[in-house]
């Protein structure tokens, strides 16, 4: 299967913490100094000379301290855990999708009650009847896992697949792990943008085991320090995230949600009449402004 470069098909998939983890309103983390953010204190060379020294205890989350927290450049080693982590969280999407994306979707949910209903009529069984909504419910997972499985391999066949060459040896990228007790426990990208002097915040996961310690949170503020650090006006993101934890996470951030869309395609969507009834998505799209041009 061909794949596009990642920047046209890969939108920023996010599997955010609690968004409460790590205290601080959405002014502080517009305008931080580098000693607010949560990084390392590094103990390699290469380490040091990205990453400022910790904060103090004051700025720890519950469950995990500033300074036991170390944020640094993605190194070769970490290719394999980077890429475990991305998947799971991709992964957890088919579901999310599926079942829990269905409770925006009013249009969706009276169209599903409509089937339900014709084929009462048509069948005159009950029993059918009661199972409708069953089979309804995975001809969804069906497609939720066909699309996203879809834009998982493409993914893992782009950028994922050579982070040192599309995010460390680009002018205006990097790629960033957090590593809690020697453990790589968090991923994030961030890729500049020329056109409009902005950095995409991308690629941020945080592995399932260690979510709610204010990780994600840590991760996002060290993609605006480096937005800040390199003279960047602002932070943008995609996301298709279904949970409100992601979007509460991005608001706490600073970032503003400026717009939503339901045309966005992924790789191997066919937008076929039964794919259009079983699987919709609503693309957000968030901006922190930094500074003005």
């Amino acid at each position: 299967m061909h794949c596009s470069p990642p920047e046209m098909v890969c939108e920023t998939k996010i599997v955010a913490d609690e968004h409460d983890s790590i205290p601080g309103s959405k002014k502080d983390s517009i305008i931080v100094s580098s000693s607010q953010l949560w990084t390392s204190s590094s103990s390699s060379s290469s380490s040091s000379s990205s990453s400022p020294a910790s904060s103090s205890s004051k700025a720890g989350a519950r469950g995990v301290r500033a300074e036991s927290l170390l944020i640094r450049e993605f190194e070769r080693a970490d290719h394999a855990e980077v890429r475990r982590i991305f998947r799971e969280g991709i992964l957890e999407r088919i579901p999310n999708t599926a079942f829990r994306g269905l409770r925006h979707q009013t249009h969706t949910q009276l169209l599903y009650a409509l089937l339900t209903l014709v084929c009462f009529l048509v069948s005159k069984s009950l029993a059918l009847t009661c199972c409708t909504p069953f089979l309804l419910l995975g001809a969804r997972y069906y497609f939720s896992r066909k699309v996203i499985l879809s834009y998982l391999d493409c993914a893992l066949h782009t950028d994922m697949a050579d982070i040192e060459h599309y995010y460390m040896k680009r002018t205006g990228s990097c790629f960033w792990v957090a590593v809690l007790e020697g453990e790589v426990v968090g991923i994030v990208a961030a890729q500049g943008r020329e056109d409009d002097n902005a950095v995409e915040l991308r690629r941020m996961s945080v592995d399932s085991r260690f979510r709610g310690k204010g990780i994600a949170k840590a991760l996002g503020r060290r993609v605006l320090e480096f937005a800040m650090l390199n003279n960047y006006s602002a932070v943008v993101l995609g996301t298709t995230a279904v949970k409100l934890a992601a979007h509460k996470l991005y608001e706490s951030l600073g970032f503003r949600h400026v717009g939503e869309s339901e045309e966005h395609t992924l790789p191997g969507m066919s937008h076929s009449l039964l794919e259009r009834m079983f699987f919709q998505i609503r693309y957000h799209r968030y901006r922190l402004q930094l500074r003005e041009e």
